[in-house]
Order: C-alpha cells, then sequence, then structure tokens
C-alpha cells in the first residue's frame, strides 16, 4: 500500500514529538511505502533531514512557505467565475455558508496558474470589499486587505500544488496538513486518516491571542479561519485519532462527529531505556528538560524556577536537552535571561542521543505552555524518572493516573507559577526516595499503558481496514 502523510511543521526537518511519532510509524510499517509530503516555513532546510529516512520513505515533497510571493499576475484583471465560485469564495472569506467541494473544484478547474494572480485580480478585490462592508467596516480598508491577502495567500498557494496519488491520506494534524490531505480525498477519492496530537486550532489561537503582529481587531479573523480549516479536515476524515479523552472532547467540541474519533495513546520502546548509563558515586542532582527550546515550551519560566532552585539546592545542575536552532532569537533571549539572573550550572546541549543523558538526570522538568501527550515525558517515565511538569495536554493522567494503581510520578503546576515549579523541584531535591519511588511508580504506568507496539498495532489495523476500500 503507498501512503502519503502530510506533515506540517515537523518530520522531517524538525525534531520533537510528532517527527519522532512518524518516524517510529513509518519504520514500524515495511510492507507499506510512505510519501512524506512536508509542509516548511523556510527553503533553506531543504534535504538538511533530521532523521535518516527509512527504506519505505520512497519519496519527500517539499513545499517551502517563503517561497511564496505576491508578484504574480496582472493588477486588476478580473476573471470570469461562475455563481457557485463566486459564492462558496465569498462563503470562505466571510467564514461560513460555503462548500469545501466547490472551493477544491475551484481551484481544480482553475483559470489561472499562480495563486498570487487570483490574488491581485478584481474578483478578490470584490470578495474582500463584500466581507469588509459585511463584516468589519470599523477598520481600515487597506489593513483589512492586506490582512486577508497574507491569511489567504498560503491556502491558495498550497491548494494550487499537484498532489500525489496513493492509496491512503494520513494528516498528523489539521491547519494546512489536514486542508490537503482533505483535498487529496476530493482528487482521488481515496480514504483520509487525521490523527492529532496537539489540538492545532487551539494552539494557533493561542499564539495569534498573544502575537504582537496581528492587531487586535484581525486577531478573530485569524483565529475563525484556523477554525474553518479544522472543521473541513475533521468533516473530511474517514476516521480520526486523539491521544486522549480530553483532546478528544475538545475534537468534538470543534466539529468533529464523535463516532469517527478513536483513543490511541503514544507509545514508548520501554526496553530501549533498560541499561542507559546511569550516575554514580556523585552528591549532585541533575535536572533536565528533553526539549526544544522555543516559545511553546516556555524555557523562561523552567530557567526562574532553576533560580529559584538554586538559591535553595546547592548542589544542582540543569541540562535543557534539544535543539536550539528552530528560533534562534529565543534562544538568544534565553542565553541573556540566564546571564542577567546569573544563574550558574545551566547547560543548553543541543541536540542529543536522549538515551545517553537520561540516565543521568534525577528529576524531569517540563514547562510548555501547550502539549499533547509528550513523548518526552514518556521516555523520561520509561527511564524511571520522577516528573515535575505544567498542566497541560495529558500530563495530569501521565503524572498522577488516570483510574488505575500505578501510583505518583511527579508533580503537575500551573502553567507559567515558577514559584510552584520551583517548589515541586526543591521538594523531589531534598527527598531521595520520593525521586525513587515517583520514577518506579513513571515506569510501571508506562511500561503497562503505552507502549509502542500498542499503537503500532491499532495503526496497522487502520491502515489495513481502510486502505483496502
Amino acid at each position: 500500500m503507498r501512503i502519503c502523510i502530510f506533515a506540517e511543521g515537523s518530520y522531517p526537518y524538525v525534531l520533537g514529538g510528532v517527527s519522532s511519532w512518524i518516524n517510529t510509524l513509518t519504520r514500524a510499517c515495511p510492507e507499506h511505502e510512505f510519501i512524506i509530503y512536508a509542509i516548511s516555513a523556510e527553503s533553506s532546510c531543504k534535504g538538511k533531514y533530521k532523521y535518516e529516512l527509512p527504506k519505505n520513505v520512497i519519496e519527500i515533497i517539499d513545499v517551502f512557505l517563503d517561497d511564496i510571493r505576491l508578484v504574480e499576475g496582472r493588477k486588476g484583471k478580473k476573471y470570469k467565475l461562475d455563481k457557485e465560485h463566486d459564492e462558496a469564495l465569498k462563503g470562505l472569506l466571510m467564514g461560513d455558508n460555503f462548500s469545501w467541494n466547490v472551493i477544491f473544484k475551484f481551484f481544480m478547474d482553475s483559470q489561472f496558474k499562480h495563486a498570487t494572480e487570483f490574488f491581485m485580480s478584481k474578483n478578490f478585490f470584490n470578495l474582500v470589499k463584500q466581507t469588509y462592508i459585511n463584516q468589519y467596516p470599523y477598520t481600515p480598508f487597506t489593513e483589512f486587505l492586506w490582512t486577508m491577502r497574507s491569511i489567504y495567500l498560503v491556502l491558495f498557494y498550497l491548494l494550487m500544488k499537484d498532489l500525489p496519488m496513493a492509496d491512503l491520506y494520513h494528516s498528523v494534524s489539521t491547519g494546512y496538513a489536514g486542508i490537503l490531505a482533505s483535498y487529496a480525498k476530493f482528487l482521488y477519492k481515496r480514504p483520509f486518516i487525521l490523527s492529532e496530537h496537539g489540538i492545532y486550532t487551539r494552539e494557533r489561537e493561542e499564539e495569534i491571542i498573544k502575537a504582537d503582529w496581528v492587531k487586535g481587531y484581525h486577531k478573530e479573523i485569524w483565529i475563525n479561519y484556523f477554525y474553518n480549516l479544522s472543521r473541513c479536515a475533521y468533516s473530511y476524515a474517514d476516521v480520526v485519532t486523539s491521544l486522549f479523552n480530553s483532546n478528544k472532547q475538545l475534537q468534538i467540541e470543534l466539529g468533529c462527529n464523535e463516532e469517527k474519533i478513536s483513543i490511541i495513546p503514544n507509545g514508548v520502546d520501554v526496553s530501549r531505556f533498560d541499561n542507559i548509563p546511569r550516575e554514580k558515586g556523585t552528591d549532585t542532582i541533575n535536572i533536565g528538560a528533553i526539549i526544544r527550546v522555543v516559545p511553546i515550551k516556555d524555557i523562561k519560566t523552567m530557567l526562574q524556577s532553576f533560580s529559584i532552585v538554586k538559591d535553595e539546592i546547592e548542589n544542582v545542575k540543569f541540562y535543557i536537552m534539544g535543539p536550539a536552532e528552530e528560533d534562534p532569537e529565543y534562544y538568544d533571549e534565553c542565553l541573556q535571561l540566564v546571564k542577567q539572573m546569573e544563574l550558574q550550572g545551566v547547560t543548553f546541549t543541543g541536540t542529543v542521543n536522549i538515551a545517553e543523558y537520561i540516565g543521568k538526570m534525577d528529576i524531569l522538568v517540563l514547562t510548555s505552555i501547550s502539549e499533547g501527550q509528550p513523548l518526552a515525558v514518556m521516555e523520561g517515565m520509561a527511564a524511571r524518572k520522577p516528573h515535575v511538569c505544567t498542566n497541560v495536554g495529558d500530563c495530569r493522567d501521565l503524572l498522577y493516573g488516570r483510574n488505575d494503581h500505578y501510583g505518583q510520578a511527579g508533580f503537575v503546576e500551573h502553567i507559567m507559577d515558577h514559584n510552584g515549579i520551583a517548589e515541586s523541584i526543591i521538594k523531589l531535591c531534598k527527598d531521595e526516595n520520593l525521586r525513587n519511588e515517583m520514577g518506579q511508580n513513571a515506569y510501571n504506568r508506562v511500561s503497562k499503558l503505552y507502549r509502542k507496539e500498542d499503537f503500532i498495532m491499532r495503526y496497522k489495523k487502520i491502515y489495513e481496514e481502510y486502505g483496502s476500500e
């Protein structure tokens, strides 16, 4: 079977939980061929894969968003659109009462070669003007026009791309990946599986609310746009998978049919951590974080917590283990914060072999603002490490359990609560027996409830069921 996986901002260019998940899944299914349709931000990373591709990944199709240029096309040209297309495009811009089938047909039968041709046309200008008059007349029109161009240019650019034929399409998020998988299903009449780790729409909403580059009165437009993209993916998908029950409830709230949703937790290879090297004969307490250095992981709160811990616990070191090149500006801000706080004993390791480092840690920390079911935490649990995590995604159930008897595996604190996070770390630093007990609880839970072979088996069954249609 040939399976096309749509990946946005992840595999094979970005290290992280979603990318590791894709890498694990493709390697565990050698009986299938995979095409990876990779939507990435910057063309400068082309060919610089973070993973060694398995032999059954037969093709990487790259789409880089920085290749989009609003330069093609003669300004003010008018295209002849039938009423159905015109009404659907108007509904798309206004955010309601439109058919994605009609939108997809519009691009399938497109009169123009480049998306930018339509964006410079009289048609698009008139559609934006109608939307402006009906919904946003209190905002400056020029700003509104460029906001709409900024929003929809990426979508139209992607829908103008050729999509590969496959026996089955699998998107690992909603958003642009989900839209393209929906379009592929429309074009080729093949099944579409949607897997969500984090809830894409909510993550984009959080980013937009905090973003300085989006003016207050345009935030609603951006947020509604991403909600529309998610509803499209949910409606076209034949089956939707979620990592845990809370995310399933969010999917239902966002418009997904409950009958489509299956909960398939992440899984880890527990045996990988059986014989890892461990620190011996030292009084130093090593605190680690397996994490990408990006804003959504909130490294700054982690550093503020470490500063409090350092004041209380003398013999302590901090290791932030993960790539820092994804957001160099944020990484530099973190380094500056370390310097300003005069915080000693902090090491940014960059990308490392986690199995070589994790055994030397006494405590692991996660301070993310948003997560799904973090593989980093599960790998730490497999290594028998207690955790301090923020209350995001499935962290509470991972550490405290959900109607199981395995016991507490760490502490869960509020987002950005550096004092609460520090207090929990200090509690673990001062009590070796507690660290050992919680670490063993962590291992017991993950080894019984979150096994790699279980998650692989579930996806193999889905592939067999839908790929044979």
